[in-house]
């Protein structure tokens, strides 16, 4: 019951999405319990700090989530950002 709670909660904010109706889930994070069967929402704010989304944004490529495979967010023991590796060969091809 829970997957199909949460698959009809999915298709219905894409379907919002897709023709531009309705208000949509974003800026807010909604939760469910499924023991209690409620749903709770918790309204979010963008940190104006953030890396990818704030005012002075570092992270510009999201590339290497296209291709996969390698670690996009490694922090160094100075606390800055490594360069990702290349993605690691599959075993049997």
């Amino acid at each position: 019951m829970l997957p199909g709670v949460i698959g009809l909660v999915q298709a219905t904010e894409a379907i919002k999405v897709l023709l531009g109706v309705g208000e949509t889930l974003i800026g807010r994070l909604l939760t469910y319990d499924a023991l209690g069967m409620r749903f709770r929402e918790v309204r979010l704010r963008r940190d104006p700090n953030c890396p990818v989304c704030g005012q002075h944004p570092s992270i510009t490529d999201l590339s290497i989530h296209r291709e996969g495979g390698a670690v996009a967010c490694a922090i160094d023991n100075n606390g800055q950002p490594t360069a990702a590796s290349a993605p690691a060969a599959k075993a049997g091809g």
